[in-house]
């Protein structure tokens, strides 16, 4: 088996990195194809051998990977993987758009169809800094993004989904089937001693506004509770002008710290819609119950009234009564980690490789 890897960019390491992180376990000797990647600053895949499209040049002048995507689509389709008989590409926008030999396999793990074309525009837009005189045009290049992203899911031959609410958008807009894999929780949250309970309710990512850590604050807000938020972002300046005495920002936590931080807490809160979502797993590794909005890949790694908790609405009042069902609630630490060993990196590698091997040429 030739084997390549294929991911939409690489400017850091969040959760997609994690995945094609399992994909160079699985195959190591694997090529790494990218549009751009921001060497130097993307951990275990540095030692990767990562090959990238020709916008790297503008990337490196730029450094803001969201103005190139209008570019996108032609530099993944010039990339030339005729060497290979089978490609897994890892893609939540252009990834997926590669154009594979005849003769190989293309199983791609699919975390959203691209949501900047389908869902996101606004926020394409705003998180781009994209000058108000050019976002007609942009607005038109993403219409066409959005009619080559439905064409290009003919090109792949098997889909994984990170969840099942992504299997149900790739069934809508793609009219395709596919698998469902959720991705996997680090070992180092599985292995990590409980420790001691503390009087924190934690909150972690990134400070943008579909993440809704203005609930949380408002919740902490009115009924005194210690909530404490880990992350940066755009939004922090406004999220802490809201925050009142009980809510602490801790600002960026180390990998290392992380372990900890999510074993003290009393429980995870997690008020946003997310496709799939990591932190769930991670604060589950660690014996740590999660409250979230019951909506998204949640749904696929919380269980409800024993893993954790969901509330029905984006809202102060909901989430309310979702802490109050909770300070009347047990669980039991052991069986919150025994239902996330089975998100294990071990399992999740052997799943992928399992579907590979079942569809080779």
């Amino acid at each position: 088996m030739n084997l390549a890897i294929v991911s939409d960019w690489l400017p850091t390491v969040g959760g997609a990195e994690q995945v094609i992180s399992q994909f160079c376990k699985i195959w190591p000797k694997a090529p790494l194809y990218t549009t751009i990647a921001n060497n130097g600053n993307l951990g275990l895949l540095d030692s990767k051998d990562i090959r990238t499209s020709n916008l790297q040049k503008y990337y490196k002048i730029i450094g803001n990977h969201r103005v190139l995507l209008p570019f996108m689509p032609k530099a993944m389709e010039k990339m030339d993987l005729r060497d290979y008989n089978v490609i897994l590409s890892s893609s939540h926008a252009v990834g997926k758009g590669i154009i594979p030999p005849s003769s190989s396999v293309h199983i791609c793990y699919c975390h959203t169809p691209m949501r900047y074309a389908w869902e996101m525009e606004n926020e394409y837009l705003k998180d781009s800094c994209i000058p108000h005189f050019l976002q007609k045009y942009i607005r038109k290049e993403l219409t066409k993004i959005r009619r080559w992203d439905n064409t290009t899911a003919k090109r792949v031959d098997i889909f994984i989904a990170n969840s099942t609410t992504v299997q149900e958008r790739i069934s809508r807009l793609y009219n395709r089937d596919s698998i469902v894999i959720p991705p996997p929780v680090n070992s180092r949250f599985l292995n990590h001693p409980f420790l001691e309970k503390e009087d924190y309710f934690l909150c972690i990512g990134r400070m943008v506004p579909y993440k809704r850590f203005d609930l949380l604050i408002q919740v902490a807000n009115e009924l005194q509770i210690p909530l404490r938020i880990s992350g940066c972002g755009p939004e922090e300046a406004r999220l802490r002008s809201q925050a009142g005495p009980t809510v602490e920002f801790l600002g960026y936590i180390n990998d290392k710290d992380l372990p900890d931080l999510y074993s003290k807490a009393k429980a995870i809160l997690f008020p946003q819609f997310e496709d799939a979502g990591v932190v769930p797993l991670e604060a589950q590794a660690c014996g740590t119950p999660v409250i979230a909005y019951g909506k998204g890949g949640v749904l696929d790694t919380v269980i409800a009234d024993k893993t954790g908790i969901f509330f029905e609405e984006q809202n102060v009042n909901s989430i309310a009564n979702a802490l109050d069902k909770f300070s009347s609630m047990q669980f039991s630490r052991e069986n919150i980690r025994a239902h996330a060993e089975q998100f294990s990196e071990e399992k999740f590698r052997r799943k992928i490789k399992n579907i590979v091997e079942e569809h080779m040429v």
